[in-house]
């Protein structure tokens, strides 16, 4: 490995560059259009767009706001916007134009980066809200970013950071309906990739090397940080989908020796015939997060393939937290955990006193470490209320630690919901129906869904005299709301169960229409 990191630099980006292989023209990433980047290409790639985001001005700490398909290039853009020391914003390809608008209102980029179909209506949010550069980044290596690029030297010294300046925003809803934004830094990301590359056994060239099928979105934590940080550090190559191939997944395993996906993944896999053990032979881990496990899942894959899941726990505001243990020594994984707190992570269970919750005792989740972040964007007081005096972050999971210390969650303490691995926030889904007319209240739940985990369902009441269509309700979220967030079905009903203060009871809804 090279070493050219300056000890005064803790920019993260230096510490990725640092662990590529010596010989730069090996393979870094392989795509399933046949096309190869070399580590010297991400080398240059990244200077050159550096050097791009460098001639453009910006003021320190600015934000480059980015909602473009899956590519090789678009990670190279998270990298250059490490290397040269700006924010990378990611936003879920999925986003519609009101949650755009916020989103560009309240981080107020210097930068966004959109596909070229969006350029229309994004370009004229962004120049409304004062963005000064808007460029285009296609899937096909196509785009205004890479036309200006191409003009830049392919040299660029690695912009010196220090651990807690801001490395990224991560935009996640709250259950008042408004998104909060994450500050993660520098030393956040880069602390947590060092843990998980050693606690999950990732392996050098000298001893065999890992290749990593990366399926994953990159605009959130596992796809973006977890598995990119986790490929990059160790200097192991990538097999690159731009998209999830339940079958182009299995026909990669013998090239492969470890897979990251989301629940739903393993589902789909599973439904493949050609999921057999020879067929994951050559893979030494499989790791599953941003979403609880169904212990059928997590069987069926043990009898099927020979491998045994692990499962972790992380969040937006964190990375990962927790993780059933790689090396058999430390232990099992258990199905139905999350195994236990990561080395430098303090995770503990606080009781509705305040008080530690006795082993085994059901609770609010609080984790302190260097991974956890600085705070929310531009909000001082949620910051403040979401950490305990002594520095503890509340996660807003509830759960128990057994006498082991496998971590167990049981639920949501804010009624969130995932579906696909993705956060849905009734509150914010609410508030969209609650606009439409006709509406007097709604209320969303999540149910259980074989494919998703869990699926929205809107519980509707309508006005005196209004006439509601539950079609047209989906429809209407449908133009304004990401599809992921958008309910499954709706009910429209005369009343929504209450209990004596008033308050909907959710899980009687739950009852009601989840089965």
């Amino acid at each position: 490995m090279q070493n050219i990191t300056s000890p005064s630099n803790d920019n993260l980006f230096a510490a990725l560059r640092a662990a590529f292989p010596l010989l730069l023209d090996e393979v870094a990433v392989e795509t399933d259009n046949g096309l190869t980047y070399s580590w010297r290409d991400l080398e240059r790639a990244t200077a050159m767009m550096a050097n791009l985001l460098d001639s453009l001005g910006l003021p320190d700490g600015s934000r480059i706001a980015v909602q473009v398909d899956k590519s090789v290039e678009a990670m190279v853009l998270y990298l250059a916007t490490l290397r040269a020391g700006y924010v990378f914003l990611p936003l879920n390809t999925a986003y519609q134009s009101a949650e755009i608008e916020y989103f560009i209102g309240n981080a107020e980029p210097a930068v966004v980066v959109c596909t070229g179909q969006n350029f229309g209506w994004i370009s004229k949010i962004a120049f409304k809200a004062g963005t000064q550069h808007v460029f285009t980044l296609n899937d096909d290596r196509t785009g205004s970013l890479l036309d200006r690029a191409a003009h830049c030297s392919d040299q660029h010294p690695v912009a010196v950071r220090h651990a807690d300046d801001l490395a990224a925003i991560l935009y996640t809803s709250g259950t008042t309906g408004r998104s909060k934004g994450a500050m993660l830094t520098h030393g956040n990301l880069l602390s947590n990739a060092r843990v998980l590359k050693d606690y999950w056994g990732w392996r050098s060239a000298e001893e065999g090397g890992d290749v990593l099928i990366h399926a994953l979105p990159i605009f959130h934590v596992h796809g973006l940080f977890v598995a990119i940080h986790g490929a990059l550090l160790n200097g192991s190559k990538m097999i690159w989908l731009s998209k999830f191939d339940p079958k182009l997944v299995i026909k990669k395993l013998p090239e492969a020796t470890v897979f990251m996906g989301v629940p739903t993944l393993y589902v789909r896999l599973l439904a493949e015939p050609g999921l057999t053990a020879e067929a994951a032979r050559h893979m030494r881990l499989f790791i599953a997060g941003s979403a609880p496990l169904l212990i059928e899942t997590f069987t069926e894959w043990q009898e099927r393939t020979g491998h045994t899941i692990l499962e972790r726990y992380g969040m937006s505001e964190t990375a990962m937290l927790t993780s059933n243990p790689y090396d058999e020594t430390d232990g099992e994984r258990r199905g139905g955990t999350v195994g236990f707190a990561l080395p430098g992570v303090s995770l503990r269970v606080q009781d509705e006193a305040g008080q530690a919750a006795a082993v085994g005792e059901i609770g609010d989740i609080q984790v302190k470490g260097p991974n956890v972040f600085q705070g929310y964007w531009r909000m001082p007081e949620k910051t403040a209320e979401e950490f305990t005096a002594d520095g503890y972050f509340k996660t807003g999971d509830v759960g128990k630690i057994d006498a082991l210390g496998y971590v167990t969650i049981v639920g949501r303490s804010k009624d969130l919901i995932i579906s696909g691995g993705y956060n849905v926030y009734p509150a914010e889904i609410e508030g969209y129906i609650n606009e439409l007319s006709g509406v007097i209240e709604s209320a969303v739940i999540g149910i259980p869904h074989a494919d998703f985990g869990e699926i929205g369902v809107a519980v509707v009441i309508a006005k005196p005299g209004a006439s509601l269509d539950p079609v047209q309700i989906i429809a209407s979220l449908k133009s304004k709301l990401a599809n992921f967030k958008v309910p499954k079905q709706c009910f429209v009903v005369e009343v929504l169960p209450r209990n004596t203060m008033g308050k909907v009871q959710k899980n009687v809804l739950r009852a009601q229409y989840g089965c």
